[in-house]
């Protein structure tokens, strides 16, 4: 017959430690009624005497013997899962997983640096896809996303403000073609585009607005930088990343280009120390960056 419920189990437990039922209650903070209770439960259910009771306490049988040194070990067995789950909820160490847009991997990939250096217990990890990860289902703990704000029920939604796109070009680029002298100009210059899809950026719609020439697209974000670096054409680029791939910033960063980038923790993890000190780290690093 089935065992539990595991507090009359436990409470045996302690009456066989302490060979009373009031040393067991004083232990346990309950009333010496309740203990008896569940002794005479936890009897009923597996149908044995666990217990001779006698002036001086309570003594296991050998049946109670048995069962009590399992018990025993099921308690440390407990014992040693509720410190594992507490630590993994409390401290700042395991599996950490982070998901962004790829033209954000290059902001993200210092701060969980900084993360390891502070908590080298942790074990990070970067997912860009063009899938949406699902929070709630644990397929990541920290989102920074691009675009619209997200609506996803029980997630916990934080702006971090404009992420600022300049117009690029390589040195071989501006050598055969010039460089675009103000917005007048941009339709003598072919641009790299993005391919069509879902979560089309600012710059693109502008593009699209603009009627500009397209000489080249692709809907993978380190495509367009090798695209831009042979000389295909104009691109797109956070600012600073374009300076990075030794590239031309032929155009500063435009109100139209800029994307809103937004936070995400899912409501059940987001104030777990580990969450915390990403989601701490991630805004104060592009505190920066970002125009707000």
């Amino acid at each position: 017959m089935g065992l539990e419920p595991w507090d009359e189990l436990r409470t045996a437990l302690h009456v066989a430690r302490a060979g009373t039922v009031s040393g067991a209650a004083s232990t346990l903070g309950v009333h010496h009624a309740t203990v008896i209770r569940h002794i005479d439960a936890l009897e009923d259910r597996v149908a044995v005497k666990l217990f001779q009771r006698h002036a001086k306490g309570y003594t296991p049988t050998e049946a109670g013997r048995a069962l009590f040194e399992t018990a025993a070990e099921t308690e440390k067995r407990f014992e040693q899962l509720s410190a594992r789950l507490q630590g993994l909820q409390e401290g700042i160490s395991g599996p950490l997983v982070v998901t962004t847009i790829p033209e954000l991997t290059a902001v993200i990939l210092p701060v969980i640096a900084q993360l390891l250096r502070g908590h080298p217990g942790l074990r990070p990890s970067l997912r860009t896809e063009e899938r949406v990860l699902r929070l709630e289902y644990g397929e990541a703990h920290v989102a920074v996303r691009a675009g619209k704000e997200p609506k996803e029920p029980d997630n916990v939604v934080q702006s971090l403000g404009l992420l600022p796109v300049g117009l690029y070009a390589s040195a071989d680029y501006v050598a055969d073609h010039g460089r675009p002298d103000g917005a007048d100009t941009l339709h003598a210059h072919g641009f790299i585009g993005v391919s069509d899809g879902d979560g089309r950026p600012p710059f693109a719609n502008w593009l699209l607005q603009q009627g500009a020439r397209i000489t080249f697209s692709s809907n993978d974000h380190a495509t367009r930088i090798a695209a831009i670096k042979s000389g295909l054409g104009l691109g797109f680029l956070p600012l600073g990343q374009g300076e990075d791939e030794g590239l031309i910033r032929v155009m500063d960063a435009q109100p139209d280009w800029a994307a809103p980038i937004w936070l995400v923790t899912h409501v059940d993890l987001h104030r777990s120390p580990k969450v915390q000190a990403c989601t701490r780290l991630i805004r104060e690093y592009l505190s920066n960056s970002f125009a707000r």
